[in-house]
């Protein structure tokens, strides 16, 4: 199973977004995501976030709020695990020179007209409300969400 890290880094009423439109066969692509990727050797989730944000926004998280785990489940895809957290507290100068697509502060309220994942809405707006210890299990049949599945873990 793939493991993976995503955050929402957050000031006011903006979230910083990476629109995926720089890397040849990406399954983000035209999509708009947190950052986040891939663990690394035997990182923990939060030491790979805190990789993640550094390497693809230049900042330094300060505070992250884990939020829960994502569970992809596809009938084309590999299985994964993804740990989400959301960062209100940051150091640095923004660097918008991602290899992976551009970064950009969205208002809140915008962020439902993006092309997103259909699951990506489903945890944002748990992120919306506030709610942590979560396990969230999506269902996708190819490109679309079949169903899912909110579980607390407190």
């Amino acid at each position: 199973m793939e493991r993976t890290t995503l955050a929402y880094l957050r000031r006011n009423e903006q979230y910083l977004m990476m629109h995926r439109t720089k890397k040849l066969e990406d399954i983000n692509s035209g999509k708009w995501l947190g950052v986040g990727g891939h663990f690394e050797g035997d990182e923990t989730p939060e030491q790979c976030i805190r990789r993640e944000i550094l390497e693809e926004t230049g900042l330094m998280a300060e505070n992250l709020t884990y939020c829960g785990e994502v569970f992809f489940d596809s009938d084309i895809y590999p299985p994964e695990i993804m740990y989400l957290f959301v960062c209100d507290d940051f150091k640095g100068e923004l660097q918008d020179n991602c290899d992976e697509g551009q970064l950009k502060w969205v208002d809140q309220e915008l962020l439902s007209t993006l092309p997103m994942w259909e699951g990506d809405k489903v945890f944002f707006g748990l992120i919306a409300e506030g709610r942590t210890g979560f396990r969230l299990h999506l269902r996708y049949e190819g490109d679309r969400l079949a169903s899912y599945e909110i579980e607390d873990i407190k």
